[in-house]
């Protein structure tokens, strides 16, 4: 008798950390001296996830690195790595790929955003409140660079 494989599938958070973080400000104490403070922001994202040696348990981890750009040079650079430590049982592989990928990133960006925020404000400079990231089209999106990528070495 073969066993029953349509199990829903389960998550559980067993815990949710910041595992690094920093924080530059090469312009201090000058750029505090700018009456027109109206930096250029830019927001790099960064997903991966490993499997640990407990049976169905992932650390999922979330990099953001946002740097705010003055005219004269780099006004800051803050830098965090999110993580989640998670069960996940009863997901297939195209599951498990959306949930490491997608929906647990979508978990952590509140976290990593609201650290963002506390961190700009500490360092002397404006809140900072990113804007929601659509996980689900980074994914299809690294999903099909992946494809043309293996498709190039397919075709080489």
């Amino acid at each position: 008798m073969t066993e029953e494989t349509n199990q829903q599938g389960q998550m559980n958070i067993q815990r949710i950390y910041v595992k690094d973080m920093s924080f530059e400000s090469p312009m201090t104490p000058n750029i505090f001296k700018e009456a027109n403070w109206s930096p250029q922001v830019n927001l790099n994202l960064d997903t991966n996830a490993v499997k640990l040696d407990i049976d169905d348990t992932y650390e999922v981890l979330l990099r953001i690195t946002v740097t705010a750009k003055h005219p004269e040079g780099t006004a800051y650079l803050i830098e965090v790595s999110q993580a989640g430590i998670f069960v996940l049982k009863n997901f297939g592989d195209e599951e498990l790929k959306y949930m490491m990928g997608s929906y647990l990133p979508n978990l952590l960006f509140p976290f990593a955003r609201e650290t963002i925020s506390d961190i700009a404000t500490r360092g002397g400079f404006p809140q900072l409140l990113l804007a929601p990231v659509n996980f689900d089209a980074l994914l299809a999106q690294s999903m099909n660079n992946q494809n043309a990528d293996s498709g190039d070495t397919a075709n080489a």
